[in-house]
């Protein structure tokens, strides 16, 4: 995938997190570039919580050089001017209760010169003055790229070349596995399935105030409710990801109302579709699986078998209804990404599944 701003070799998210990991391990710094709004700072949250380990974010923009050197003082006990060590840094106490911890120095290269020397210090000795980074401590930073209309600053040629850098780029297989983990709303995965290339539209050189990022998103996924006027939704998701693309989402939108709902499906109500729009079925799709998942949730163990049913239902559904896209996305979803129990000699409709998709979900999951 060719970048617009730099020919530097990128990665996707899922990319980065494996090399994250490793440095992790052998505490080699590491500096995140990228756009705004791709999940840099997402990415470095999750990876800390898996590792049962505490972040600390400091935004570089918004410091001065005494945030991270700490402020002078008379001492009058020794009779010298001694350092109030920073409060915002990890100290010993707080570090001996995580197997890990994250000192996350976002927005770096939009920190002032001054700022960014006293992070080269932690950067390259693990200390600052008298204050040492304690010895789990690993440091991650983050920053745009010159060209992605932000304010930054050059970095320093030693400071680079202490780390080691990553350049993200925007992924829509690794977004999705993201976006299905969280709950993000159906009509917007759905309608991402469709038009992928809308989930990032950013342009350094525009000039609108609001455009597409997994980021903001993120915000139309929270900002849909059904109790909403269809204008004060176009106003919020026009505002969020711009004009155009919410007039297609909306558009989207209106098709996804007729569509049935996932539990009436699961539970044998419901055996065909009347809309045809592969956009639609893509939110459909979403839908079945979020309800798959929550199922298992309410019923658990003691009615697996009547979880089966619904998801008997779910595979037949598919073949008689979706299109072999759709159908392959929504597998891959509820096996690969939900990781939802399915036992095929408890379902009626497994062997003539197979037999159609099987090796068409093996090549998406692969």
């Amino acid at each position: 995938m060719s970048n617009p701003v730099t020919e530097n070799r990128t990665v996707t998210s899922q990319e980065a997190r494996a090399a994250l990991l490793r440095c992790f391990k052998v505490q080699q710094p590491v500096m995140l570039w990228g756009p705004a709004g791709i999940g840099k700072s997402d990415l470095v949250a999750s990876i800390t919580e898996d590792l049962g380990g505490i972040m600390y974010d400091l935004r570089l923009s918004q410091m001065e050089p005494t945030d991270l050197r700490g402020i002078p003082y008379f001492n009058k006990e020794k009779s010298v001017m001694d350092w109030a060590p920073p409060i915002d840094l990890p100290d010993e106490e707080t570090a001996a209760r995580y197997p890990v911890v994250v000192l996350f120095l976002d927005e770096l290269n939009s920190g002032a010169p001054s700022v960014q020397a006293a992070a080269y210090q932690l950067v390259l000795n693990r200390r600052i003055g008298k204050y040492k980074l304690p010895k789990n401590t690993v440091i991650v930073a983050a920053g745009n790229r010159d060209g992605d209309k932000g304010v930054t600053y050059r970095m320093p040629a030693p400071l680079a070349n202490r780390m080691s850098h990553l350049e993200m780029r925007v992924d829509f297989e690794s977004w999705l596995i993201w976006a299905a983990q969280h709950d993000i709303n159906r009509d917007v995965i759905g309608y991402l399935n469709f038009a992928k290339s809308d989930l990032n539209n950013f342009d350094p050189k525009s000039s609108s105030r609001a455009f597409a990022t997994p980021r903001s998103w993120t915000f139309v996924s929270a900002l849909l409710d059904p109790s909403l006027a269809d204008s004060t939704v176009t106003d919020l998701v026009a505002g969020t990801v711009g004009e155009g693309i919410a007039i297609k989402f909306m558009a989207h939108r209106k098709i996804g109302a007729s569509l049935p709902n996932p539990e009436d499906i699961l539970s044998g109500k419901v055996k065909d579709l009347d809309v045809k729009e592969i956009s639609a079925m893509y939110s459909l799709a979403t839908g079945m699986c979020y309800e798959l998942k929550d199922q298992i949730g309410k019923l658990g163990k003691a009615r697996i078998e009547d979880w089966h049913k619904m998801a008997d239902n779910f595979f037949e559904y598919m073949m008689k209804n979706f299109t072999t896209e759709v159908t392959v996305m929504a597998a891959r979803m509820a096996l690969t990404i939900h990781n939802l129990p399915f036992v095929p000699n408890k379902l009626k409709s497994f062997d003539a599944f197979h037999k159609r998709f099987g090796k068409y979900i093996v090549a998406a999951v692969n």
